[in-house]
This record gives structure tokens, sequence and C-alpha cells, in this order.
């Protein structure tokens, strides 16, 4: 997993409550375990009519979003099922980090998990960030995972509480594989006496 240490790019406004999981990558994309590829299908029946053309009006679709590497939402984001493939098709997209005054508590933990810094700030400061965004190219925000701080295009400054543990994993690129993979002489240990203790194992 990629270490998340800072972050500076555009900020793409989603003005929606209640984003749920289908609506981030829908059904019928979910056959593959493959974590790339993804991206194309992100907000499909919003960003795509039927016949594959793009809806211009939708946020991810305009020039100024093309390239966005933060989402700002609305409350309750990423609620309904707990698909991994959410997080997959947002990070393949290029979407690091998401803020919203709330969101559902396993597609949370899943961003934690693929490298995805999920933000939650209150409503007023998420309604000012919203503001922001709508600048387009010029919505820069840079956020300091380490100071756990967001600067704002105009430069002013918003801390963020995270979990400590999640923190170090992101700062790491530790997600469940490499925080095994820490304790493998200590795994190793324990197989090597098993098989002396119970050979018969």
């Amino acid at each position: 997993m990629e270490p998340f240490k800072t972050l500076s790019g555009v900020a793409a406004p989603l003005n929606m409550i209640n984003v749920d999981t289908d609506m981030i990558i829908p059904k019928q994309y979910l056959k593959t375990i493959q974590r790339t590829g993804l991206g194309k299908a992100l907000f499909d029946e919003m960003r795509f009519n039927p016949d594959g053309s793009e809806k211009p009006d939708f946020v991810l679709n305009k020039p100024a979003y093309r390239q966005a590497k933060i989402l700002v939402a609305g409350d309750n984001f990423g609620c309904g099922s707990s698909r991994e493939h959410a997080p997959w098709a947002l990070l393949d997209f290029g979407i690091r980090c998401i803020i919203a005054p709330s969101f559902a508590d396993i597609f949370y933990g899943n961003c934690f998990k693929n490298g995805i810094l999920p933000i939650k700030l209150p409503q007023a400061i998420v309604d000012k960030l919203m503001d922001d965004a709508e600048r387009g190219a010029n919505a820069i925000i840079s956020i300091d995972l380490e100071k756990q701080e967001i600067k704002g295009p105009d430069g002013g400054t918003v801390t963020f509480e995270v979990d400590p543990f999640r923190k170090q994993c992101l700062l790491n690129g530790w997600d469940d594989i490499g925080l095994t993979m820490r304790g493998v002489d200590k795994i190793a240990a324990y197989e090597k006496t098993q098989s002396t203790q119970q050979p018969w194992i």
C-alpha cells in the first residue's frame, strides 16, 4: 500500500448526502477481485448515460475535476453494502482523501485499509471546503497527515482528528498484510518452536 504523508491537489465538490456504495461502484462491477481498473466505473450511473457517453454536468466529468485527488462530500458517505470495491474504485480513479461530516463505519475502515484518508469534520467546515472546491482548477487543498492539518485555497488551516493507529498505518503504508509481515520473525520463531514441540502437527 502506498504511504500517505502529504497530499496536495484539486478537490472535487460532491454536494450530496447518503452517497452509498452502489452509487460509488454499481453491483455489475463486483465480479472482479482485482483492485485496479475500477476507476473507469466510479460513479458509473452518475457519470455516464446508458449509451456510455459522459454526463457533462457530473462533477468528475468537468475539465477542472478530472484529475481530482480529494473529494469533499456530504453526510453519511459510503453507506449501503460493505463492498470493498468502493474504495478500490476511488483509489484507482486517483482519489486519496475524502472529506465529509460522517461516513458509514465499514466504508470508513476500508478506506484506511486501502490507502485512502477519510476525514470527518463538522458540517460548517465541510460547507466552507465545499465552497472552496467550487473554484474549479483553483480548488487546491493541501493535507498533512503527520500534522493533521488541511490548508485551503485561501491559505486557511483546519485541523482534524484521526485514530493514532490508523494514522500510523497510513503514514507507513501498512495494510493488513503489511502489518502481519512486520511480525514475520516472531511468526517464524513460533513455527520453529511448534515443529519441535509438536512435530505431529
